[in-house]
């Protein structure tokens, strides 16, 4: 007998339990996890139709940028974003350190040893922008050197509570980096870095429950803002709308961050802010 593909997921067991986690939260309705690459093709197929309208954007002010990947992915996953922000100015970095496996072992320290050096060689703060779990490594190193980070942004980054639940790919992080080893306060995850951090999610996502990518105003430190896309978890970097939002922020001076306002093209590519 033929078996569903959405039976696939029927017996997926999560960590946490909603009987004795009060932050347990599911994770991404099937479909949406069964949809994710065929959704990515669409990002990528939209980008380069938009690419022309994105080359056009303003400039920016050449200050260091660094770009942290996902979850077992690598500057390569990054690259297409990367060549997009050093056409606009800005002196873009990867992070240098091959397949993102988690913080296990000394992987925080060559983290901090590579923000330190590119601040050093810029001689200026250093923009953090991390997809997913690279999003939660940015959020870490300016917790830990906000003198060297000029702001955060997070793309479907998962640091809110009930992520353990809300994820699907929980258990293998887990099991690479058993949470009793982890060098971060785990328990804070959820509170902002005391610098400006923006926080990229989509309702779309099917790795992550998109609530726990959002920042709550609760838990801030410092000038925080939410915006919604239109997308998948796995296609963020490919998101044209996730390139204009960067485009955006990125320009922001160092001691005028503003919330990011929906105008323009804008009005027809965002659905919500918060």
């Amino acid at each position: 007998m033929a078996t569903s593909r959405m039976a696939f997921f029927e017996g997926v067991s999560m960590p946490g339990d909603p009987a004795m986690d009060p932050h347990y939260l599911p994770p991404p309705a099937a479909i949406l996890a069964l949809t994710e690459f065929q959704r990515v093709a669409l990002e990528v197929i939209s980008l380069a139709t938009l690419r022309g309208l994105l080359n056009d954007l303003p400039r920016g002010d050449s200050h260091p940028v660094m770009v942290l990947p996902g979850f077992l992915g690598s500057d390569g996953y990054n690259s297409a974003l990367r060549r997009f922000l050093s056409r606009l100015g800005y002196k873009v970095h990867g992070w240098g350190l091959g397949r993102n496996l988690g913080p296990r072992g000394d992987g925080m320290q060559k983290i901090m040893d590579r923000l330190n050096f590119l601040a050093d060689r810029h001689g200026e703060p250093v923009s953090l922008v991390g997809h997913s779990l690279g999003g939660i490594f940015a959020r870490e190193m300016a917790r830990e050197a906000p003198n060297l980070v000029r702001q955060v942004i997070s793309l479907g980054s998962p640091f809110g509570r009930g992520r353990n639940s809300g994820s699907y790919p929980a258990r293998l992080f887990e099991a690479l980096n058993p949470p009793e080893e982890l060098p971060v306060a785990v328990d804070e995850l959820h509170w902002s870095p005391p610098v400006p951090t923006t926080s990229v999610y989509s309702k779309g996502d099917g790795i992550v429950n998109w609530r726990t990518a959002v920042q709550s105003a609760d838990f801030a430190h410092a000038p925080v803002q939410n915006i919604q896309v239109r997308g998948s978890h796995c296609g963020m970097t490919l998101n044209p709308t996730v390139w204009y939002i960067l485009a955006d922020r990125l320009r922001l001076p160092t001691d005028d961050w503003t919330p990011f306002r929906i105008d323009g093209l804008a009005r027809v590519l965002i659905p919500r802010l918060s």
